[in-house]
């Protein structure tokens, strides 16, 4: 389950400068549920937020990017892997998909998205796992999805791009 807070910076003691993703299992998940309750009277709402400043950890968070290609032909097969990133298409099936040649399409990766392409759809794919991991899915039903043929490669990548496994990014043994 997710949980969005606003909390007006004057009320909130904590110096973060921006948004904050915050470990919301323990006490925090239900203390939030318990302060968005309207009828709570201002004593109770401050012994509850006082308990909330001191349970918010924050959360590492990675985010990863693919920016579009411009041209026509390589944006269509970004939007088509960002659909189903695990279309394990070759580059010369996609350009035959496109209209383009395979040089064509990763000369245009490279200049319009700043990485050729096998790094713009790892991204893409490790960017698709993130939350179906979040979600408790087990790393080799994620590979699969995404268009690993095994938890091994997958693995790997996902340490090549995040700097960890997936089980050490969200502290469990999956």
């Amino acid at each position: 389950m997710m949980l969005s807070v606003y909390i007006p910076p004057g009320r909130c003691p904590l110096d973060w400068s921006e948004p904050v993703a915050v470990e919301a299992s323990g006490l925090l998940g239900p203390l939030v549920c318990h302060l968005a309750q309207d009828q709570l009277d201002p004593r109770q709402r401050r012994r509850a937020e006082a308990v909330l400043w001191d349970v918010m950890t924050p959360l590492s968070v990675t985010t990863l990017s693919a920016p579009l290609p411009i041209d026509d032909r390589a944006r269509r097969l970004a939007e088509a892997l960002i659909a189903d990133p695990g279309d394990n298409r070759s580059l010369d099936e996609w350009g035959h998909a496109v209209g383009a040649s395979a040089r064509t399409l990763s000369r245009l990766f490279t200049k319009e998205t700043g990485m050729g392409f096998d790094q713009w759809r790892r991204i893409t794919r490790l960017s698709a796992a993130l939350p179906m991991l979040a979600s408790g899915m087990p790393v080799a039903g994620v590979a699969r999805r995404v268009g690993y043929d095994t938890q091994s490669a997958f693995v790997a990548a996902f340490r090549r791009e995040i700097g960890t496994t997936p089980a050490r990014y969200f502290g469990s043994p999956r």
